[in-house]
């Protein structure tokens, strides 16, 4: 069995083309990848979050008093 070193050297010795195709392939290799179902486990889960529901309450709240204290956002600033 190779250790993740090993597997991390492997791929990092790819092709660009193969890295590609093996990037397109992560969700399946590791689920946990795949944002959409874990967003929906998140969204789905009924378990009470008092502080939570409180910090977006004050935001809401905020954002109705106040709407250009907050910063605007753009398609940029969700690229890494």
């Amino acid at each position: 069995m190779s250790t993740a070193r090993e597997i991390e050297e492997a791929i990092r010795s790819l092709p660009a083309s193969e890295r590609d195709k093996l990037l397109h392939n992560l969700p399946g290799l590791f689920p946990e990848l795949a944002g959409d179902p874990e967003w929906e486990r998140i969204i789905k889960d009924k378990r009470q979050r008092p502080a939570l529901s409180r910090v977006l309450d004050e935001a809401e709240s905020e954002f109705g008093r106040n709407p250009d204290s907050f910063p605007k956002m753009t398609d940029q600033d969700f690229l890494a």
